[in-house]
């Protein structure tokens, strides 16, 4: 049985069915004075390396952001956008090209909660993420969990000093992206789905398939009620304890005791050149959109119409910024009371 659930493998299509991997051959002549005074072993080592790394096909990733705060009194979501994560990382695995990171928090009971996981769970991650890459699935999953877990921990000792001691939480959906890999470690009910366009037949059009890249956890769902249920808690009107709406979260201290827990779900997908985007959403979003609704909308952005461009921005990037805030602002026209943030992650190779 594997780590992680995988997502389905990409239908190949000729022409297109894996990324490009010729390397430059400027590569050669790279750090050529360097080289000349280093044993020819070291160099050719050193030399395969860098052609490791530039041979990967690592996708582009950008991110955008849009906020609303609906028709609630305060704004209770946090976010973080990383595109580079290298730099919060002291030492980074030889083999690693790149290391990325977006993440979307849904508080409740609060803002303190959402805001503490968004400051500091990736330092956290930063400082557990493995060292080697043998067994790197392996070593991410462990780094993940320890993450959470301990992102948690210290949320609840800093939230039960306090007078009185606070009881925020909040979900948590967080994008890891190394090299070409997503992993998306979530808690709760905010979601990450990838749109993927694929050819229906031999020379057809592309179709968009959504693909789901998290699991939400609340109380209705079978494996969660029991568990609730054993550690002494109930579920009423599809609540803990008739309250809280999620079974999984960071915080909640007074729910931790019968069952409400802060191990994530993981799933893992490696990137293709069929991928367009990835959206990171609250449930605000998801309670008026469906995933695939949510996806058609943003395409319908991204291909139909101009729009309005940041200076310094190019036509592309309009078009994303332009639908993550289109995509914000229909969810609070369709009727959503609650706060609102979407992150849009564009996908080049």
């Amino acid at each position: 049985m594997d780590l992680f659930d995988d997502l389905p493998e990409p239908t190949q299509t000729a022409g297109e069915a894996s990324v490009q991997k010729t390397c430059p051959s400027a590569l050669e002549d790279r750090g050529a004075k360097r080289k000349r005074d280093a044993p020819d072993d070291e160099v050719v080592e050193e030399q395969k390396l860098e052609e490791k790394k530039v041979c990967k096909g690592v996708p582009i990733l950008k991110g955008y952001v849009a906020a609303r705060r609906g028709e609630r009194e305060e704004m209770q979501d946090a976010h973080i956008l990383l595109s580079d994560m290298k730099t919060c990382l002291s030492t980074l695995p030889t083999t690693v090209s790149r290391l990325a990171y977006f993440a979307v928090f849904d508080g409740h009971g609060g803002a303190r909660a959402s805001r503490f996981a968004a400051e500091h769970l990736h330092h956290t991650l930063a400082m557990k993420f493995p060292k080697e890459t043998e067994n790197l699935d392996k070593l991410v999953k462990k780094c993940l969990l320890d993450t959470f877990r301990q992102t948690d921990e210290d949320f609840l000792k800093k939230a039960s000093s306090q007078k009185p001691a606070w009881k925020d939480g909040s979900t948590a959906t967080c994008m890891l992206v190394v090299d070409d890999m997503v992993y998306v470690a979530n808690l709760g009910d905010s979601r990450a789905v990838l749109c993927r366009m694929e050819q229906e037949m031999q020379g057809g059009d592309r179709k968009c398939v959504t693909l789901a890249l998290s699991k939400e956890h609340n109380p209705t769902i079978y494996e969660e009620r029991m568990r609730i249920q054993r550690a002494g808690g109930t579920v009423r009107d599809g609540r803990v304890l008739g309250v809280l709406e999620v079974s999984r979260s960071i915080g909640d201290g007074q729910y931790k005791r019968i069952g409400v827990i802060s191990t994530p779900d993981l799933r893992r997908c490696q990137l293709t050149p069929n991928d367009r985007f990835i959206i990171l959403g609250c449930d605000g979003l998801f309670k008026v959109f469906s995933a695939e609704d949510a996806v058609k909308y943003v395409l319908n952005v991204l291909q139909n119409g101009s729009v309005e461009r940041k200076e310094g921005q190019t036509e592309e990037e309009g078009h994303y910024e332009a639908a993550c805030q289109r995509l914000a602002n229909e969810a609070v026209r369709r009727g959503c009371a609650d706060n609102v943030t979407v992150i849009l992650v564009s996908v080049s190779f």
